[in-house]
C-alpha cells in the first residue's frame, strides 16, 4: 500500500512539472505560424533553420490541435507546441556576398 501512494505522488509531481513546462500559446483562425520540424534532428546543421512555413491557421480544436494549411503543402492537422506565431513579411532570398580585406 505504501508503495502505491509512492507511485501516486510521483506521478502528480510529474504532471505538475511537466504542465509547468508548456507553454500557452493562442491561435487564431487567419493567423500566420511556423511548424517546428524534428527531422532536421537527424542531420544537424548549424546554420539550418528547424522552423518551416509560414503556414495559415484553419481551425484551432480542443486540447491545443491546430489545423494549418498551405498552398503547396495542403492542409494538415499538429499540436500547438509545434507552432510559433509568424510575424515576419516577404524577405528577398537573393544571396549576396561581402568582399573582405585584409586591415592595414
Amino acid at each position: 500500500m505504501e508503495a502505491y501512494e509512492n507511485s501516486k505522488l510521483i506521478k502528480e509531481r510529474t504532471k505538475k512539472w511537466h504542465d509547468l513546462c508548456i507553454q500557452r500559446k493562442e491561435f487564431e483562425v487567419g493567423q500566420k505560424v511556423l511548424s517546428y520540424n524534428s527531422r532536421l534532428k537527424i542531420f544537424p546543421g548549424k546554420l539550418r533553420s528547424r522552423w518551416s512555413g509560414p503556414y495559415t491557421v484553419t481551425k484551432v480544436m480542443p486540447y491545443g490541435a491546430i489545423q494549418v494549411s498551405h498552398e503547396t503543402k495542403g492542409t494538415f492537422t499538429i499540436s500547438g507546441q509545434r507552432l510559433k506565431h509568424y510575424w515576419g513579411g516577404d524577405f528577398s532570398k537573393q544571396k549576396s556576398t561581402i568582399q573582405l580585406e585584409m586591415p592595414n
